[in-house]
């Protein structure tokens, strides 16, 4: 009884989690999601490597967790801004902003490495109306290798391969299945279909496991004359009143001597601050040590 009572709190728990409710009220972490990459055999009217893509951007949203950028149709996106900064733009509205995309913190890149779904037949079973119907079992595997990308270092930061299988046994016509597509809502009651989502619950967790390991990080928008320090970080962010943050003074650029990469930034830590006022795309906060007057571009850091 006891070992039951564990295991449905349990299931109740991670059910909870891909839910969106088993944390409680954090600042998000702003991460965007690149197409993977297909690395198997199969092609054509899969899509993989968009659909993949499609159904981790989805499932990060849905996990509340993330900001979630759109990446796959940036181009469009710039297009856009292009077109309203253009001559050729009406400047009665207000149009799509040039300036405005915002920032990831982290990268998702991701390499389907299997994704495969095979049919066994267990002999010829009756016959309906001339068609011959068979016993089948269809057993489908898929395999993803994930990595989290560092924006500001471009250094891959994490790795792992995740997996999910599924299967499914019934009678079948010998005539075949047909090919279904990301796109059609049946894809997901196939057992390709539920190990694609299988695969693609699990990146959740390790994705989210992750960055919850990795500090947020803002920066000051600006100072104004009474003190008042504004955060680059509102309530669509997570962000809450109370919080204390940490302030730090960017240093000079490290940089490889022999690629020319920049390395980072040394940062002097110079005090900290706390949120009084959070609005929908900024917070208000003020000093509660400081050991030099905080400007623009400082960096913040939420305190543990």
């Amino acid at each position: 009884m006891k070992r039951a009572t564990v295991f449905i709190f349990g299931m109740l728990y991670l059910c909870s989690y891909f839910a969106g409710s088993a944390y409680p009220a954090e600042t998000k972490r702003t991460i965007a999601v690149a197409d993977f990459e297909n690395k198997t055999n199969a092609m054509g009217a899969w899509k993989i490597g968009t659909g993949m893509a499609d159904m981790l951007t989805d499932a990060l949203i849905r996990s509340g967790r993330f900001i979630v950028l759109e990446r796959q149709t940036l181009n469009t996106v710039i297009a856009e801004q292009n077109l309203a900064a253009s001559v050729r733009a009406s400047q009665a509205g207000t149009g799509a902003q040039m300036g405005n995309i915002k920032k990831a913190q982290m990268l998702v890149q991701g390499a389907v490495t299997e994704f495969e779904q095979t049919v066994s037949v267990s002999g010829q079973g009756a016959q309906l109306f001339g068609v011959s119907l068979e016993e089948r079992t269809t057993a489908a595997h898929v395999a993803i290798i994930i990595r989290l990308v560092d924006t500001t270092t471009s250094e891959v930061i994490a790795s792992q391969r995740v997996e999910g299988q599924a299967s499914a046994s019934g009678s079948g016509y010998s005539a075949g299945i047909g090919v279904v597509s990301f796109g059609q809502s049946s894809f997901t009651q196939t057992p390709l279909g539920k190990a694609t989502q299988m695969a693609i619950d699990r990146a959740v967790y390790y994705i989210t496991s992750q960055m919850a390991a990795r500090p947020w990080r803002g920066r000051v928008a600006r100072v104004d004359d009474q003190g008042v320090i504004y955060v680059n970080s509102g309530s669509s962010d997570g962000m809450q009143p109370g919080k204390v943050l940490r302030i730090s003074r960017p240093g000079e650029s490290i940089v490889d001597p022999d690629s020319g990469m920049e390395l980072g930034q040394e940062a002097r830590v110079i005090g900290t601050i706390q949120v009084q006022e959070v609005l929908e795309k900024f917070s208000k906060a003020r000093p509660v040590y400081l050991s030099e007057p905080p400007k623009a571009g400082d960096f913040l850091e939420v305190m543990q």
